[in-house]
């Protein structure tokens, strides 16, 4: 009824003289095929594999007597859970179809699984539907890991190649880092139970232990080798895990559901303890940048101190000359004092000579003036005497201060100065030699002298 169905629609009737086209005859064809046969599983030997840049994958599926071509379209092809090759026995669920452009008969294909083992991808896949659907999988339960773990719980088997694998990774990466073995079997029935028991002793023990994270993990195998990591309750497991998790169990191309539940997949073994390791590896680059940035810094800050010292340097003034530069303030201080008494004596002569014209211009009574006039030379003279004194003192002090800045006057304290046979001052004992010259000199004369030894 099909087949009469299809051609009906091209509008042939049975054993007419109709000539229809090439590609009228393929589509009708492919419509024929496509209604006719369903969706099936199809046994056969991969070969002639070709991947494209496109994505898609094409490839021949023989047995011993017969052939046929199959196309896998990329977003078929990159749900695998395996790496198809020439030679591999597989299992394809495939549509059969026609490439109208050639007139090949082929099959489309919707997934592959190695041959013999349908069942067990079949309870993957439902188990893997069940987990996403009670939201196991979702992103927003995944714990974010710790990027400097105090310790690491390693759940495995102590005769696994993957213990071997990531202890020497750990030893290489992150040398100080505790890893605490958890063994458990990885393979066969007594599998799920043990690794489940495992988990639940790290999660427990996590605080006693100083572990923040837990690898699990398995090296590469068949399916059945891995499929204990497919067990519904330790998925559970894992989730429920006080400590964030990663898997890595297998190859790149293997897929369990531990992987799916984990916290974070590794694709080996070796991959987890680099994750894990990750931070201290890491960090380790940082504080060679951090040398680096702190060396920079120290460098600049001696040279600006240097470029400060310089500075101050420059400011510095030798006691000789801060002698002559007293001197010459005490000149012109001096030279103020005599210009101020002359110019106060010269005011108050100017000012006793006004008051006496106005005296006899105006006549007046001479007692009283002459009291008060002789008053004020009283008070005149007083002043220019405090005067007179207070700027003394002043000139005193000044003389005494130079006195201080006198080396001679050092001198005279009991203290001397010491220098080489060229002039040069000896400040420190880095600057002679023993069997040098020296000349010392004190307040009253000079010594020679010869150093015998030279501490330190």
């Amino acid at each position: 009824m099909k087949n009469q169905t299809a051609l009906a629609s091209t509008g042939l009737q049975p054993g007419s003289n109709q000539i229809i086209s090439v590609s009228a005859l393929n589509r009708l064809a492919r419509d024929v095929l496509e209604s006719a046969l369903p969706l099936m599983w199809v046994g056969g030997e991969i070969s002639n594999l070709t991947r494209a840049s496109s994505g898609h994958v094409y490839f021949t599926l023989k047995d011993a007597n017969a052939q046929v071509r199959c196309t896998m379209w990329r977003n078929r092809a990159q749900l695998l859970a395996f790496r198809p090759e020439n030679g591999m026995r597989v299992e394809a669920r495939a549509l059969v179809s026609l490439y109208e452009a050639r007139g090949d008969y082929q099959l489309n294909v919707e997934t592959l699984r190695p041959a013999g083992i349908g069942n067990l991808f079949e309870a993957f896949s439902r188990l893997k539907e069940k987990l996403a659907a009670e939201g196991l999988f979702d992103a927003a339960l995944r714990r974010p890991l710790p990027r400097f773990p105090r310790g690491i719980a390693l759940v495995t088997s102590p005769a696994a190649a993957a213990l071997r694998d990531v202890l020497a990774t750990l030893g290489r990466r992150s040398p100080h880092l505790r890893v605490i073995l958890y063994p458990a079997p990885v393979q066969g029935p007594d599998a799920p139970q043990g690794l489940i028991q495992a988990l639940m002793q790290a999660g427990q023990r996590a605080q006693a232990d100083q572990t923040d994270l837990v690898l699990l993990v398995r090296g590469g195998g068949s399916i059945e080798d891995l499929w204990a990591f497919n067990d519904e309750a330790l998925a559970r497991a894992i989730r429920h895990c006080p400590l964030p998790v990663i898997s890595g169990v297998g190859h790149e191309t293997d897929f369990t559901i531990a992987d799916f539940v984990a916290d974070l997949r590794a694709a080996t073994p070796t991959g987890a303890a680099e994750l894990a390791s990750a931070g201290f590896h890491a960090a380790q680059g940082d504080l060679v940048m951090l040398g680096q940035s702190l060396r920079r810094t120290i460098v600049r800050r001696l040279e600006n101190l240097a470029q400060r010292i310089d500075r101050c340097a420059l400011r510095l003034i030798h006691p000789c000359q801060q002698l002559k530069l007293s001197a010459a303030k005490l000149d012109t201080l001096s030279q103020r004092l005599k210009r101020g008494m002359r110019d106060t004596l010269r005011r108050d002569r100017q000012q006793h000579d006004h008051i006496a014209l106005r005296l006899r211009n105006q006549r007046p009574r001479l007692t009283p003036l002459q009291q008060r006039l002789t008053a004020l030379d009283a008070r005149l003279k007083q002043s220019m005497r405090t005067q007179l004194h207070a700027q003394r003192q002043h000139v005193i002090a000044l003389g005494t201060h130079l006195g201080h800045l006198d080396p001679t006057a050092v001198l005279a304290r009991g203290y001397s100065i010491t220098r080489d046979q060229d002039g040069n001052i000896i400040r420190s004992i880095q600057q002679v030699a023993a069997g040098d010259a020296l000349s010392i000199e004190l307040t009253d004369g000079f010594l020679d002298g010869v150093v015998r030894t030279r501490p330190g």
